[in-house]
């Protein structure tokens, strides 16, 4: 750090809006009786995900990526809805959109399904100044065939890759095999690339329904074909919110975290602990519920119009 940039990035104008919308949140569970709640920010136990990377800490504990499997220990334990906002960290590279510390909101209704929790999730960023009208919601595969004009669940990774190619985009560098093989690798640059920079750019818009094999902590629904009962929420092209019709099965749950442990394993990633005390919670019993993770700075920058991350957080990474 030098002299010159020892100052906050964000305005106290901004900072002001923004513990405003932190007491918006407290007021808008409170309201509901939907419990706020703490838990640790370091575990010995780390997620696992085959897309998030998590900060080791000295004496071999992880920071947290999100309070997700803290939350569901209490909700196995008898909690009922809960609620918070909390710092969260991964590895990922400072950008626009990113810095390896944020904000996530995170909640739990038991009772609630991902459509029921959509309706929540809109009545709230109403109330944090989103628009009232003109929200949109798609199922993954419509949402594929308005902004891309093919059916994602019958494209495979070849024409899925060669489709991206045609349209002029350049694929990531030094691919695995694994990678270039994968339908799912090549969806996710779909939307990430594609389709969510075009989705609620005015009003926000819910894609729901994903494929099976993008399940993640959600329940799958024998439809055809099977799909997981999951949502994203964008807005201004920008992914703000991504929610779960919550898998409560120990014993699935434990085999996705094997899986995903030999997927990292094959492909030279770090390969933490997967959290065996929410695998004995949901053993317990996780009542049925969904859950969502909103990211709280993201959500700062859509409803004040900040084109960078930077701007609503006081220290970002390069001056932290």
């Amino acid at each position: 750090m030098t002299a010159t940039n020892w100052k906050p990035t964000a305005s106290f104008e901004v900072l002001r809006a923004r513990a405003a919308l932190l007491n918006t949140f407290r007021i808008f569970f409170a309201e509901r009786d939907v419990l706020e709640v703490s838990t640790p920010l370091r575990s010995r136990y780390a997620t696992v995900d085959r897309h998030i990377d998590s900060f080791a800490t000295d004496g071999g504990g992880w920071l947290q990526t999100s309070p997700e499997f803290a939350m569901k220990r209490l909700l196995a334990a008898g909690s009922g809805p809960i609620w918070q906002a909390a710092p969260v960290f991964r590895r990922d590279e400072q950008g626009r959109d990113h810095n390896p510390e944020f904000t996530m909101l995170e909640w739990y209704r038991p009772g609630f399904d991902h459509l029921t929790l959509m309706d929540e999730v809109e009545a709230l960023l109403r109330r944090c100044g989103a628009p009232e009208f003109g929200w949109q919601r798609y199922r993954y595969r419509d949402v594929f065939v308005i902004f891309a004009g093919f059916d994602p669940f019958k494209a495979d990774a070849a024409e899925l890759r060669r489709r991206l190619g045609e349209r002029g985009i350049a694929e990531p560098e030094a691919l695995s095999d694994d990678e270039i093989a994968n339908p799912d690798f090549w969806l996710d640059l779909w939307m990430s690339l594609v389709i969510g920079p075009q989705l609620g750019p005015q009003t926000p818009a819910f894609v729901y329904d994903f494929p099976a094999s993008q399940a993640a902590l959600a329940r799958v629904r024998d439809d055809e074909p099977p799909v997981a009962e999951r949502f994203e929420l964008f807005w201004h092209g920008v992914e703000l919110a991504n929610g779960f019709h919550e898998l409560t099965d120990a014993a699935e749950q434990q085999r996705r975290f094997e899986a995903d442990q030999q997927w990292r394993a094959a492909n030279g990633r770090a390969v933490p602990p997967y959290d065996a005390a929410l695998i004995a919670a949901l053993q317990a019993g996780l009542p049925p519920c969904a859950g969502v993770a909103l990211g709280a700075d993201r959500l700062l920058m859509q409803i004040l119009g900040c084109a960078r991350i930077e701007d609503v957080i006081a220290f970002p990474a390069d001056r932290a």
